[in-house]
């Protein structure tokens, strides 16, 4: 063995001893790096390679290759050892007492908006209206013509439309919707009863009533021999479920183009029970919602002969009952995503 090799195999044998006795990673890796590294012994001692004759070299950097290798394997067993003996550690001293209770996950809920429409919808279900949703961007065919409303109507003008092309708009209210399922219901399978709910959008001054955007549904209930008092007990059933059994209605003449005769519908205002406030203007009385029985010329539109059907329709707006429901007294914070407005409403239903 060449004194070269008689080297080597110190720098193993210590070197083994160094590993073994590393009490930690940070420790063991600096020996790793000490032995094994560019400027380690290892490397100092095969600078004296050059010394050896030709038949000797590949003999000592066959050796050192193994002597690299054993000191490797010995740091990684190491290693092992180490990183097993930190788990260990953790687990003795981390552990958790699983008898303690956890943390209560917030969950959220529905938004007020989605309460109300929720009610409302499973009032009309239980009538046996079914519930449609329709298009937000609409074509003025079916916004407009089909609902009685020609060409030089003011709700038409551009100050309350918003046009995407010459035809083509959003949504002014939930109407639409109704000329669509009037235009295509089988009579033959029974009346249409439908309600319709979302979101409709007006050229309008957002400030503590109004909005660009809000929520609506409009209903109808078409078939042979339906009367004002089908349309009276319909809605008197529906605002007394929102509302509460206790309030008193009444209805009052109005003017709509696609309804004939029309009517708007009052609440007894809640807080003051009639006696005039504030929030009834000292009337007494709180609007709700807009009915009246289907014009004849709604139903010409959509093919359905008015002398064999007719029928009612209705809209009423979603925040707006939210607002009466619950007392808010400004419609922007339905939309400001105010946590602080938005949870105290997480346990109405």
């Amino acid at each position: 063995m060449s004194t070269l090799q008689e080297k080597l195999t110190q720098l193993q044998q210590k070197g083994s001893q160094d590993i073994k006795a590393a009490s930690d990673l940070k420790q063991l890796n600096d020996i790793r790096v000490k032995l094994l590294g560019k400027k380690g012994p290892i490397t100092e001692v095969l600078r004296g390679m050059r010394d050896l004759t030709k038949e000797e070299r590949p003999a000592v950097g066959s050796f050192a290759n193994k002597v690299r290798d054993a000191l490797a394997e010995v740091v990684d067993q190491k290693k092992a050892e180490l990183e097993q003996a930190k788990i260990e550690q953790q687990l003795a001293t981390e552990t958790i007492d699983v008898t303690l209770p956890g943390d209560q996950p917030k969950i959220g809920a529905h938004h007020v908006i989605s309460q109300v429409i929720e009610q409302l919808e499973d009032t009309f279900l239980g009538m046996g209206f079914k519930v449609v949703y329709g298009y937000e961007v609409e074509e003025e065919k079916y916004n407009f013509e089909m609902l009685n409303m020609p060409k030089d109507h003011p709700a038409r003008d551009m100050q309350d439309t918003f046009y995407i092309t010459k035809d083509v708009l959003m949504r002014t209210h939930m109407s639409p919707d109704e000329a669509r399922e009037l235009e295509k219901h089988d009579f033959s399978q029974g009346p249409l009863k439908m309600v319709s709910p979302g979101r409709v959008y007006r050229r309008d001054t957002d400030d503590a009533t109004h909005s660009h955007q809000f929520f609506q549904m409009e209903g109808q209930y078409i078939g042979k021999n339906v009367t004002m008092a089908d349309l009276k007990g319909t809605l008197e059933f529906a605002i007394r479920q929102i509302f509460g059994e206790e309030r008193e209605i009444r209805f009052r003449p109005s003017y709509f183009p696609f309804t004939e005769p029309s009517v708007e519908v009052d609440i007894s205002c809640f807080k003051c029970n009639g006696k005039g406030c504030d929030v009834c203007k000292h009337t007494g009385w709180i609007e709700v919602l807009g009915a009246g029985m289907t014009h004849p010329n709604v139903l010409k539109a959509a093919g359905v002969d008015p002398e064999i059907y007719g029928g009612f329709a209705f809209g009423l707006g979603i925040d707006r009952f939210a607002m009466l429901k619950y007392g808010i007294d400004d419609i922007r914070n339905f939309y400001q995503n105010d946590v602080r407005f938005l949870t105290q409403f997480e346990k109405r239903g």
